[in-house]
């Protein structure tokens, strides 16, 4: 079968290649430019920290020693510290490191791939797809035809793709402007990263002032400054103007030194692709949505793009495509993002000071302060990562069906696990190969040795409903999950969504729930398995 053709290699189309090469899915990245990324401290993501193990599972190495795991954040209004928050064990801090880093340890990993083949100088200027296949074109001195089974634009807010396809990306421009400094310093506050609002050296302006600093490795801070509407330039007089006197008013009055490395200008935009799906081409990141709304944090969604359809595609390229599986990237993901940019366009007025100041926190500054941070931080309504709660694979009507902690359609939880060859892993160590995750929450199971309990219980009666799915499935056993009784038996999705919990176990509707999340008919998996009974 033809390999998956990657329209664009930043760490969204990187990611989605990566993705689909472990699980055996061969692919073309198209690559507009020459191979490397210019490195550029100004230009930074905060991947929140399941996104973070994400990238590290993905690439095989750490990410940490590359960014920086904040130490704590703080909010500040004038001079008073309104929010506050130490990071640890139970509350993991994102990962904060500049972009040209990623997509480097991106490359790396992908330069062993033996299923991966990048195209660099490669620009598209053509896609044509039938019902077997997709092809598309390059131009350059060397023009090429590629033959692809599926193509995924991954090219960005210019997509090529989405012009091609005809595809409307209507929403806002320019929502907000943010000058950018990368600066190597030392500043009050080690590892801890800071939001300042109306600071008390700026006393005018209708943004007079709302300040984020971000620190990086090797003594290197990211500092944002919200600029106020209009397309006025951003000087070099001006940036050092503000760097100045942000660095002497944070440190007492007189500015400590600092090595300039990087400058910018970040505007944010908020749109949306009217549709993520065009037969057997598909839109994922820029090239799909525009929602930066904290200078950021958009990447972050554009990686969950790519771990949604990577396993999707990887079925229906080794099992024949199934509509609903591959339409329900679409409707997943699109209506994640879309509520995110509604929370945005709705809230981000009254936080700036515009109308409506008391319709959403009434009259709370320290409210206010509370939901920058948690869209700064990857939580609540501006950023808590999407559930699929309303998902088209989520299962109907399970009779068995017990609420844990997860709700269904939300990400899982983290805990050790016993693998099928009797070794304890990490729950996130084995998503991402393909195969749905059932896992059996079994409490004294992790005192003994497989050998002792794997033939004991109900562990045989589960295994035999594993190995009768109808798509490959892994059973792996717990000693615990939050809010899950013993003997519960969760079904979980290879992106680590959970699909359901189950009361002990009941055949017909495993089979039906991971019929179900494979985009199957419910119905008919059910009455299968219950005639196999």
């Amino acid at each position: 079968m033809d390999p998956v053709i990657i329209v664009g290699a930043g760490p969204v189309g990187l990611t989605l290649a990566l993705a689909l090469a472990r699980q055996e899915v061969p692919c073309v990245v198209l690559d507009e430019g020459p191979g490397k990324d210019e490195p550029r401290l100004a230009r930074t993501v905060v991947l929140r920290e399941d996104t973070a193990a994400l990238m590290e599972r993905l690439t095989g190495t750490s990410l940490a020693g590359a960014g920086v795991h904040w130490a704590g954040w703080r909010s500040m209004r004038r001079k008073q510290v309104t929010h506050e928050i130490d990071f640890g064990d139970a509350d993991p801090a994102p990962l904060h490191l500049a972009q040209h880093v990623l997509t480097d340890a991106l490359r790396t990993a992908l330069a062993g791939e033996r299923l991966v083949r990048i195209a660099v100088d490669s620009r598209l200027d053509g896609v044509e797809q039938e019902p077997s296949g997709v092809t598309a074109h390059t131009r350059g001195p060397k023009g090429t035809w590629w033959r692809g089974s599926y193509l995924v634009g991954c090219d960005g807010p210019r997509s090529t793709v989405r012009k091609l396809l005809d595809i409307r990306f209507p929403g806002r421009t320019a929502v907000e402007r943010h000058a950018v400094a990368a600066l190597r310093t030392e500043l009050p506050w080690t590892d801890q990263a800071l939001l300042h609002r109306t600071p008390p050296w700026r006393t005018s302006g209708p943004s007079a002032g709302e300040i984020t600093g971000r620190p990086l490795p090797d003594g290197v801070w990211r500092l944002d400054w919200l600029l106020p509407p209009g397309k006025d330039l951003v000087t070099p007089e001006l940036l050092v103007a503000r760097i100045r006197e942000t660095l002497a008013g944070w440190s007492g009055g007189t500015a400590p030194t600092y090595e300039l490395l990087d400058t910018g200008v970040h505007t944010v935009h908020h749109r949306l692709a009217r549709r993520w799906r065009a037969g057997r081409v598909f839109l994922a990141g820029d090239a799909a949505h525009l929602l930066g709304a904290f200078g950021t944090q958009g990447l972050d969604e554009g990686l969950r793009d790519a771990d949604n359809l990577a396993w999707k595609l990887a079925l229906a390229w080794h099992h024949g495509p199934r509509e609903a599986l591959l339409d329900s990237y679409q409707t997943e993901r699109r209506a994640v993002v879309a509520a995110r940019l509604r929370a945005a366009d709705q809230i981000l007025p009254t936080l700036r000071g515009g109308p409506g100041i008391r319709a959403y926190v009434p009259g709370a500054a320290r409210g206010h302060d509370a939901l920058l941070t948690d869209g700064h931080l990857g939580r609540g309504l501006l950023g808590a990562p999407g559930t699929y709660a309303a998902s088209p694979l989520a299962p109907r009507h399970l009779e068995a069906e017990v609420p844990v902690d997860t709700p269904p359609g939300a990400p899982v939880t983290d805990v050790r696990v016993t693998a099928e060859d009797g070794s304890f892993v990490r729950l996130r160590d084995r998503l991402g190969r393909g195969a749905l995750l059932v896992l059996l929450i079994a409490p004294g199971t992790g005192v003994w040795e497989r050998r002792h309990w794997v033939g004991a219980g109900i562990m045989p009666r589960l295994a035999a409903a594993v190995t009768a799915l109808p798509s490959p499935a892994e059973l792996l056993v717990a000693e615990s999950y939050p809010g899950a009784a013993a003997h519960t038996v969760l079904l979980i999705r290879p992106d680590g969504h959970l699909v359901t919990a189950l009361s002990g176990v009941r055949p017909a509707d495993l089979y039906a729930a991971a019929e179900a999340a494979v985009g199957g008919a419910v119905e008919a998996g059910a009455e299968a398995a219950a005639g196999a009974k």
